[in-house]
């Protein structure tokens, strides 16, 4: 499901919206237009209007209140007969089907939500089979309960008695069959990959070579530190998502002694929770490592909300009790110098270091190494604990993806 929300051909305008509430001030909800700006501009739009209105909650049905909406649509007619057409409206939250309805129906634009504006990135930045079959089972997964909102132009032509549906409803009724038939390929596949992925893992875990996980909000320099200190070359860009595969690399401690790194996709406030659960078996990765890198940019006035929001994440994928080691990055912006933090053990609990120009790299090899020395003393031929995809029976067969032929005669079948 290869569909950008976005054009690639050229840039489109976008208005953004957000909310002021009782639990989101003035302040905050700026900020985080800002990251949403961020997220447009990464996606390839323009953002040439903020709307912003205090509420107690958003409006069930059109997300700000009517006045808003009017303000919002008198500002799009004023453009478009300036001929500065506004392509899109990108509203910070993620909107019901019934939100989105009402919306495109004063507004007359496309509008997007940050569920989708999201999604949409991650499709563009999809490059291997594993990436983009997550992608399309997030997309499926957002767009199963919109599917209504598709079809309202049909919903006049409802015809018969009783509860008869017409055109509209059959065709709704279509499209979710055809696409749970399409979810649960997907899945099969990403079982099939999950299996794959943890056999790599335990080659990669024999010995007593320690695991270590790059994790972070997107954007606080992961690839660039995981570049540095395992002498690779992944995608690093000044732009969100930048990595949305996993990379498997030796993590350099000293010439002679090595452990396995491995960096993996950014997370971002509000992470569609149809991604999370798609991007399961790449998340794998730092559910099951001995030591998590907790990326933070330390030049980020919003840090401790982005570790925050990290945390929460890696509770979601049941990752929390693994050790975590905070590497504060960007010290080249903030003036600090490279140091190591220590609990009231003297076991390291943070660093600080430049990713870009390499200080406090040295520390944070030498917290690693201490980590790692700690660790082979308190697990001495631990046996290992079997992940989820050994204990499924390995020896069924997947099913067998229908041919062209094969789901045409199905689609006919239900008509």
């Amino acid at each position: 499901m290869k569909e950008f929300v976005i054009s690639e051909a050229q840039a489109e305008t976008a208005v953004l919206v957000g909310l002021i509430t009782q639990t989101q001030d003035e302040r905050k909800t700026n900020e985080y237009l800002d990251e949403l700006e961020f997220l447009a501009h990464t996606a390839g739009a323009v953002t040439v209007k903020r709307f912003t209105q205090k509420v107690a909650a958003p409006n069930s049905v059109t997300y700000v209140g009517k006045g808003k909406l009017e303000e919002i649509r008198a500002y799009i007619e004023a453009e478009e007969e300036a001929e500065r057409e506004i392509g899109m409206v990108i509203f910070d939250d993620e909107l019901s089907a019934k939100q989105l309805r009402n919306i495109e129906k004063e507004l007359k634009v496309k509008i997007l939500d940050r569920t989708s504006l999201i999604l949409d990135i991650f499709a563009k930045r999809a490059q291997t089979a594993t990436a983009r079959t997550q992608v399309e089972l997030a997309q499926y997964q957002y767009l199963l309960p919109r599917l209504t909102r598709m079809w309202t132009h049909l919903e006049r032509q409802r015809g018969g008695l009783g509860k008869t549906g017409g055109p509209g409803e059959k065709q709704i009724e279509l499209d979710r069959r055809m696409i749970g038939t399409r979810m649960k390929q997907l899945r099969d596949q990403l079982k099939r990959l999950a299996r794959q992925r943890g056999t790599q893992r335990r080659g990669r875990s024999r010995g007593d070579s320690i695991t270590v996980s790059l994790a972070g909000y997107t954007n606080a320099g992961k690839s660039t530190l995981f570049n540095k200190i395992t002498r690779a070359e992944t995608y690093a860009a000044d732009q969100l998502f930048a990595t949305l595969d996993t990379t498997a690399r030796k993590f350099w401690l000293s010439d002679e002694e090595t452990v396995v790194a491995t960096d993996t996709v950014g997370f971002i406030r509000g992470l569609p929770h149809q991604l999370i659960e798609a991007f399961k078996s790449t998340l794998d990765e730092t559910v099951h490592a001995d030591l998590i890198l907790h990326v933070v940019d330390a030049s980020s006035p919003v840090r401790e909300e982005q570790i925050a929001e990290v945390n929460s994440v890696l509770a979601d994928i049941h990752a929390d009790d693994v050790p975590v080691i905070l590497v504060y990055n960007k010290i080249d912006v903030t003036g600090q110098a490279p140091e190591i933090v220590r609990d009231q053990n003297g076991r390291p609990k943070a660093v600080f270091v430049s990713a870009l120009t390499g200080a406090g790299l040295d520390e944070l090899r030498q917290a690693v190494s201490e980590f790692s020395a700690a660790w082979r003393e308190e697990h001495p031929n631990e046996p290992r604990e079997l992940e989820d995809w050994e204990l499924e029976r390995t020896d069924e067969a997947l099913p067998r993806r229908k041919t062209p032929a094969e789901e045409l005669a199905e689609l006919e079948s239900l008509l």
